[in-house]
């Protein structure tokens, strides 16, 4: 009885892809046949052609045997490794001064700030002292204006006063588009 490609896949060790490239259309049409069970077609390989595949593959693996090798299941640590860990090593350290430094100059940035609000403070206390002060004072006759000085912007004319009423139409959202 012959063999399913699964047994032969893993008998040798090897990929599916890799037993069909072996197969050429010769080695097909005389070892390979196909059965179906339960609607399921899988290919099998006579005796014949199992020899034929064991001898190539077996061969095949011999001369790239890995027999003699131990393998360890933990992760040793080689020069590279410690390369690595220096390097990143190195960068925190760096990073550490970069963040230092920011917040150094934030503190700076803050003590400026607060010096300028302090400085702004007792300018506006100044400017109302100073206000202050002009309003008490009754105005002498030298800084009054002259009576019959026509140019005082305080006393409305007919050239600089237009008391023009305008009516403002408030009905609703659109009461822009009536005017």
């Amino acid at each position: 009885m012959g063999k399913t490609m699964k047994q032969l896949t893993m008998e040798f060790g090897v990929t599916r892809q890799a037993i069909m490239r072996k197969m050429d259309d010769k080695f097909r049409s005389k070892y390979v046949s196909k059965v179906h069970s339960n609607g399921v077609s899988k290919l099998t390989i006579s005796d014949d052609g199992y020899k034929l595949l064991k001898q190539h593959f077996l061969s095949s693996n011999k001369a790239v045997s890995n027999e003699g090798v131990s393998y360890r299941n933990y992760v040793t640590h080689d020069s590279v490794t410690d390369t690595a860990m220096e390097l990143l090593e190195k960068q925190l350290v760096e990073k550490d001064k970069q963040i230092e430094k920011l917040q150094q100059s934030l503190g700076e940035a803050h003590k400026l700030l607060d010096q300028q609000q302090q400085l702004n403070l007792s300018t506006n206390r100044q400017n109302e002292k100073l206000l202050d002060t002009s309003t008490n004072n009754t105005p002498s006759q030298d800084d009054s204006p002259s009576q019959n000085d026509d140019t005082d912007v305080l006393k409305p004319t007919e050239s600089n006063s237009k008391w023009e009423e305008t009516k403002t139409l408030k009905k609703g959202l659109f009461g822009w588009l009536r005017r």
